[in-house]
């Protein structure tokens, strides 16, 4: 199987093996085995569930510091349009675009502006009726992962452009050497992150040959760097910074992106269990009638990823204010930016149980065997999320039938049942002697 770099951690320090994650991961990717969570890499999408409900906070996204920028001579912040909602006592753009430069960043590019330009190239290719219906959007990279594992049929559907993120990388680079005239090697481009599966995008080059994006920043790391200036900016440093406009910044909450495709017959989705039900009545049949899904795998859009800082739905009510007075004005991208993907999603099965095809059906008539024998009450305290994970778990050799709890009580109460057959036998065998005597 192809390898696949993660950004969602596990730190079995912290970890209490309470099975809080287990129960609540969308691709059931996670295993409790000697009292410790363990991930599953060919389940792992990256969505940041697991960071977002474990009570012990031993699940972490890996992602870059600030430090990296003393490797670069000019730095770009790549802003995503998440950020702008993450500050309790301000709704000016211009502000927390300005406090970025006084962390070390030599100059800021929004997001939002990408998002326009794959806004309207949307536009154009539901127009040009090129795409299968319903048409979904490629801009969660947690979402095309799910897609890649879970539901290949729906690959074809996928809209096969770029994200806004990396499109804005690619822009923010020319304009930052037409104007300082440094090498392309010499600039920085960092994003600045609402989720881990941003981080997995960039490192593994999911859809690009390579990211143009030098490192990926969580929001929250940021937030507290800046908070301060934030809220201590004097009136002359703020400088006029926010080029984008209202339908750009709208892609940070749920429903923002879809409303900017003009699609007539849209429909807007957050949260991953949400998603994949859906995607099951879109497999089924039951949306012929959709254009265009937009999909964001966080509860809420970005605003609700797993690296903020503030409560999505007061980020959520930020954002709508602050877009209340901006036009919908746009800037043009360079012709040289291609906005198709350089390479297609493909299916990555994670049921593959063996090479040999005859081996792999024999296992696979192991696992119903097994799945049959258990209670199916699906309690996760064996450590497997299902009980047709743990029969399949058992067949790979993860675990064992014992570690169902009803099993064993069965396999206790038969072996009591021997010991007091035994016992009996015993003393039936010790009277008789008696007797005899």
């Amino acid at each position: 199987m192809e390898t696949y770099w993660h950004s969602v951690t596990l730190n079995k320090d912290l970890c209490k093996g309470c099975t809080h994650c287990l129960k609540l991961c969308p691709t059931q990717a996670i295993r409790v085995q000697g009292g410790k969570a363990k991930i599953l890499k060919e389940r792992c999408i990256d969505c940041g569930e697991c960071i977002r409900v474990c009570p012990y906070h031993a699940k972490k996204g890996v992602a870059d510091s600030l430090d990296m920028l003393k490797n670069f001579k000019h730095n770009v912040a790549l802003v995503a349009p998440a950020f702008y909602g993450q500050f309790s006592r301000t709704e000016d753009i211009n502000v927390i675009l300005s406090a970025l430069l006084d962390l070390g960043f030599d100059d800021v590019f929004e997001v939002a502006r990408g998002a326009q330009v794959i806004s309207q190239k949307t536009k154009e290719l539901l127009k040009s009726g090129e795409l299968m219906k319903p048409a979904i959007s490629s801009a969660c990279p947690a979402v095309l992962r799910l897609i890649a594992i879970k539901f290949p049929n729906l690959i074809p559907n996928v809209v096969p452009l770029k994200s806004p993120m990396e499109i804005s990388a690619e822009q923010a680079r020319c304009e930052a050497i037409e104007k300082t005239g440094f090498k392309p090697c010499e600039i920085g481009i960092f994003f600045i992150s609402p989720c881990a599966a941003k981080a997995t995008f960039v490192k593994g080059n999911y859809t690009v040959k390579k990211s143009e994006v030098d490192g990926v920043i969580p929001i929250k790391d940021i937030c507290i760097e800046m908070s301060r200036s934030v809220n201590k900016m004097a009136e002359e440093d703020i400088k006029n910074l926010r080029v984008s406009g209202r339908s750009g910044v709208l892609w940070a909450t749920s429903g923002g992106e879809a409303e900017a495709t003009d699609a007539q017959k849209h429909i807007a989705v957050d949260e991953i269990h949400n998603i994949i039900k859906l995607f099951e009545d879109i497999e089924d049949g039951k949306m012929d009638d959709i254009d265009y899904v937009e999909a964001l795998a966080c509860p809420g859009g970005c605003v609700g990823g797993p690296l903020t800082t503030e409560n999505s739905f007061s980020a959520r009510s930020k954002i709508q204010r602050m877009c209340k007075n901006l036009e919908d004005n746009s800037q043009p991208f360079s012709d040289e930016i291609n906005m198709y993907w350089d390479e297609a999603i493909v299916y990555r099965p994670i049921m593959n149980l063996d090479s040999d095809i005859n081996i792999a059906m024999q296992k696979m008539n192991e696992i119903e065997e097994l799945y049959n024998e258990f209670p199916k009450l699906d309690c996760g305290s064996c450590g497997s999320p299902s009980c047709l994970a743990l029969a399949e778990d058992i067949v790979r050799g993860y675990a064992k039938e014992t570690d169902c709890i009803f099993k064993l009580r069965e396999k206790v109460s038969a072996l009591a049942r021997d010991m007091l057959e035994l016992e009996s036998q015993n003393t039936l065998f010790v009277n008789k002697k008696t007797e005899d005597k």
